[in-house]
């Protein structure tokens, strides 16, 4: 397994591996700017708590660096195009973010001098093009997935849809947000936007999970077709849970005081999903790399 790790890195393409070490350095400055804000005692709550810095960092680290992973494997035109343009996006949220944290401003929705409303209409627009260079990987993942097992290839691309809920999810939240601050009344903006941010976060990262699974149950032992029904089964789980926190966060009702029902699923979807996880880290410890694995063509 180690070996298939370090291969990642040789065959990948000089914006690959860019997006690796972006990825890691906007990681790195998430956990710094945890440790800062644990050293200090500050609040993890509101638009202006560092919190914003560590999990801006936190998250479009592991999505860059994920993303550029999973979409190796597909054989589209423009590929590095797309992949720079969404680097360059994730850098310039992450900065602005961070930036702003530092000064106590709020990031979003923030119009009360002319440089806080240019860094929040560019807040805006690098989400519009993550949005676009989202869109344009998962096109691709149903109309040019390159040489892919099947399981990663229902992996990848059910990833890159529920990322695209998520992205979505963070556009919703965007346009709330701007009318309401427009309209005069910012704490509302950040509590209508902050509705949505459970939707948001349990989203963002199928693109993770789900692939990473894939990949680990490669070194299980186990016959493609049934990694494949592994694959399924925390596809579905993924899609129920990513379905409840969904209906729950456009219907208002708090995650930790939602009915039985909702709850019940949701705790039965994430134990389903870790367990499949679990299932194949531990077995890919104890196993070897299949035969049928399949290298990413990095068109």
């Amino acid at each position: 397994m180690v070996a298939a790790v370090g291969r990642i890195w040789r065959d990948g393409r000089r914006v690959e591996r860019a997006a690796y070490v972006v990825g890691a350095v906007l990681f790195a400055g998430g956990l710094a700017n945890a440790v800062v804000l644990l050293a200090s005692g500050g609040t993890w709550l509101g638009p202006v708590s560092l919190r914003k810095a560590v999990t801006f960092g936190l998250s479009f680290g592991l999505t860059l660096a994920t993303v550029a992973w999973a979409t190796s494997y597909l054989t589209v035109r423009g590929r590095t195009v797309l992949l720079g343009a969404f680097l360059l996006a994730c850098v310039t949220e992450v900065a602005l973010v961070t930036m702003q944290a530092w000064r106590g401003v709020p990031s979003h929705f923030n119009f009360e001098t002319g440089f806080d409303a240019a860094v929040s209409m560019t807040l805006a627009a690098g989400g519009g093009v993550i949005v676009l260079t989202g869109l344009g990987f998962t096109v691709a993942a149903f109309l040019s997935p390159g040489a892919m097992a099947p399981s990663q290839r229902l992996a990848v691309r059910f990833g890159l849809l529920v990322l695209m809920v998520a992205l979505a999810t963070g556009a919703v939240m965007i346009a709330r947000g701007v009318g309401e601050a427009r309209g005069g009344d910012p704490q509302l903006a950040y509590t209508t936007a902050g509705a949505l941010k459970p939707l948001h976060a349990v989203a963002m990262h199928a693109i993770l999970v789900l692939p990473g699974l894939a990949w680990l149950l490669r070194f299980t032992g186990l016959a493609e077709r049934q990694r494949l029904r592994l694959v399924w089964l925390a596809v579905v789980a993924d899609a129920v849970l990513t379905a409840v926190i969904g209906i729950e966060a456009f219907t208002g009702i708090p995650p930790f005081s939602a009915p039985a029902v909702y709850t019940g699923l949701s705790a039965v979807a994430l134990a389903v999903l870790a367990g499949t996880v679990i299932f194949a880290l531990f077995s890919a410890l104890r196993g070897k790399e299949s035969p049928d694995y399949f290298r990413a063509s990095n068109p």
